[in-house]
């Protein structure tokens, strides 16, 4: 298997150990390039892009496989295993967080800690639990997405990126949700959105700093509220921003709460 080819993996920067970046739905791994080179002064940096996203391989996509967010975490796990050298922290944005928990799961004790940027272990309100939306709201995102991919990838990119000051982010985030293989995206979304990892995130005691924004259309901060209390040994960051990504429209103030989180990885003092 060639798993450089299969996700388009990029090895950059030097240090004791590694950081994985994982994109979210709609993304690839040039979503993260507001932060990433914050780290290859210090750290081993892989970036790679899921299975039918970005430059990876479409021939490898199998629908069987990539019919739940195991199948990611499966080659998450190979691209770790292959190019990662020490200590591994996967930073991971949205759905890849709940793929970046599996992993763990599923090789206990390869990832030494997580940074989840934006997580939910699950969109959909039940009773105790706040998602976000409503079961219909999600099945009614769902049907519009599948008669009209790139229409709804304009109305909606630019509402999840926020960041009402940069415009360009979310013309940015759109011009992405556009370039992904429209029945490979439909498919991902319903896998996505119709996801309950509740259980898999449950007692997870693998070190977890949380990226929440203080607004943010996908996952509001009863989600974050949630993550932090069912991750035993999580810290929660609230970033002052409007939107699901801040690892885009507020990098610098990520790139902070994460020197800090990483200082028992990195051997030194962040100024």
């Amino acid at each position: 298997m060639d798993i450089q080819r299969r996700n388009n993996v990029r090895v950059l920067g030097d240090g004791p150990s590694t950081l994985v970046f994982s994109h979210g739905f709609g993304c690839d791994q040039t979503m993260w390039q507001y932060l990433f080179q914050h780290f290859t002064g210090r750290f081993r940096v892989v970036l790679y892009d899921l299975v039918g996203a970005g430059r990876s391989d479409l021939d490898a996509y199998e629908r069987e496989k990539y019919d739940s967010l195991a199948g990611y975490a499966h080659d998450l796990n190979d691209v770790i295993e292959r190019y990662a050298l020490g200590p591994v922290i996967v930073v991971s944005h949205s759905v890849s967080a709940m793929i970046s928990a599996l992993a763990d799961r599923l090789v206990p004790g390869r990832i030494a800690a997580h940074v989840m940027v934006g997580p939910s272990p699950c969109y959909i309100d039940s009773e105790g639990y706040v998602g976000g939306f409503k079961r219909e709201d999600i099945h009614s995102l769902l049907d519009t997405l599948d008669s009209n991919y790139l229409g709804w990838s304009s109305a909606m990119a630019p509402a999840i990126m926020g960041s009402p000051g940069q415009p360009a982010l979310g013309e940015e985030l759109t011009n992405s949700f556009c370039r992904t293989e429209p029945e490979i995206a439909k498919q991902f979304a319903r896998v996505t959105f119709l996801s309950d990892n509740r259980k898999d995130i449950a007692g997870l005691a693998t070190p977890t700093l949380i990226l929440q924004s203080s607004d943010d259309l996908i996952a509001p901060l009863d989600v974050g509220n949630y993550m932090h209390a069912n991750l035993p040994n999580s810290v929660l960051h609230l970033v002052d921003n409007i939107g699901h990504c801040p690892h885009m429209s507020a990098p610098g103030a990520c790139a902070e709460a994460m020197d800090h989180f990483l200082l028992p990885w990195v051997g030194e003092h962040v100024d």
